[in-house]
């Protein structure tokens, strides 16, 4: 099969090996995949991937069963998919734990459908499972940075479908596609008094970031057992960015910081999530009352482009490689 494989931190379409599905995959023939951010930092050796995962680029894929494992029961060949990967989505092929994948509808693209996986699953388990908003949690208001990211994008309308009051820190340039969600209250990430106008706003319940910088002023915007929900480290590149904890007002204020990753948690534990997730929110991506943002589409030979374009930080949404 022809595959991105990376080559002295260069991306090259060409033939690898197709993979084989074991008793619980499948083998998808794809169509379309997603770059994530996390694509960009493997690429540069600073990523590397779970044990026993392939080392192809992509964590969401979609398009057509071509074969099922031993032990499938949920698909059958021939049913368009979408589906969560620890790797290999830059590729023709790639194998799926059946559980990880969700049935299409006849008519939504591959390339529509390829923008779900990751964003949404990332943005539900850390919202409402770590984060424990809405309304089998106690929390009620958030705060989202990065929130015109994928991950961001699917978090707003996620909060918006359980009536949270939700903060949105992104680019200016970049507040009237959020105002289009139905954001009311945004900040500038640029803004050299961004966090005097955050305190001005309010406490918050729980606050998800991607970028792991200014702990202690997200800790100082939190309501008293609120959570601070870390998933990435976008920001700390440059290490003196980094921050002591203030344990004193982690303690009287009794707050949680809670490091989060996706992609290493087991099989079963995905699944589990995943199953949660289509009771809670499938619906609503069906009747498209809730849609992936995408910025832009490019083919999988261009993706260097496409890596080129999310790393410019203008992007709103996700950005898609189609696969011919």
């Amino acid at each position: 099969m022809k595959a991105i494989d990376i080559r002295n931190q260069t991306l090259l379409w060409t033939d690898l090996p197709s993979p084989e599905p074991k008793a619980k995959e499948v083998l998808i023939q794809v169509r379309a995949t997603a770059i994530n951010r996390a694509d960009l930092i493997q690429r540069t050796g600073r990523y590397n991937p779970p044990q026993g995962a392939s080392k192809i680029l992509g964590l969401e894929a979609a398009g057509i069963v071509i074969q099922i494992g031993d032990e499938v029961t949920q698909l059958k060949v021939g049913d368009r998919v979408s589906a969560l990967l620890t790797g290999g989505g830059y590729a023709e092929k790639v194998c799926a734990h059946e559980g990880h994948c969700f049935l299409i509808p006849n008519d939504w693209s591959f390339t529509y459908a390829a923008a779900i996986p990751e964003v949404f699953i990332t943005a539900y388990v850390n919202l409402f499972e770590e984060g424990n908003l809405g309304d089998q949690g106690d929390a009620k208001r958030a705060l989202i940075w990065a929130a015109a990211s994928g991950v961001g994008t699917a978090a707003l309308q996620l909060c918006q479908h359980r009536n949270i009051k939700v903060g949105a820190i992104c680019s200016a340039t970049k507040h009237d596609a959020l105002k289009g969600l139905g954001v009311e209250t945004l900040f500038d990430r640029k803004d050299p008094d961004l966090f005097t106008s955050l305190k001005a706003s309010g406490r918050y319940d729980m606050i998800l970031d991607p970028v792991g910088t200014n702990i202690n002023t997200n800790l100082s915007l939190l309501n008293r057992r609120g959570r601070l929900v870390i998933i990435g480290l976008l920001g700390l590149a440059d290490k003196s960015k980094q921050e002591d904890l203030p344990l004193g007002r982690l303690l009287v204020n009794r707050l949680s910081i809670i490091g989060s990753v996706l992609r290493s948690r087991s099989d079963e534990e995905k699944a589990a999530i995943i199953k949660r997730f289509k009771q809670d929110f499938w619906g609503f991506l069906e009747d498209k009352s809730i849609a992936p943002i995408i910025d832009s589409t490019f083919s999988i030979l261009d993706a260097e482009k496409g890596h080129q374009h999310v790393a410019s930080n203008t992007t709103v949404g996700k950005v898609i490689l189609d696969i011919p």
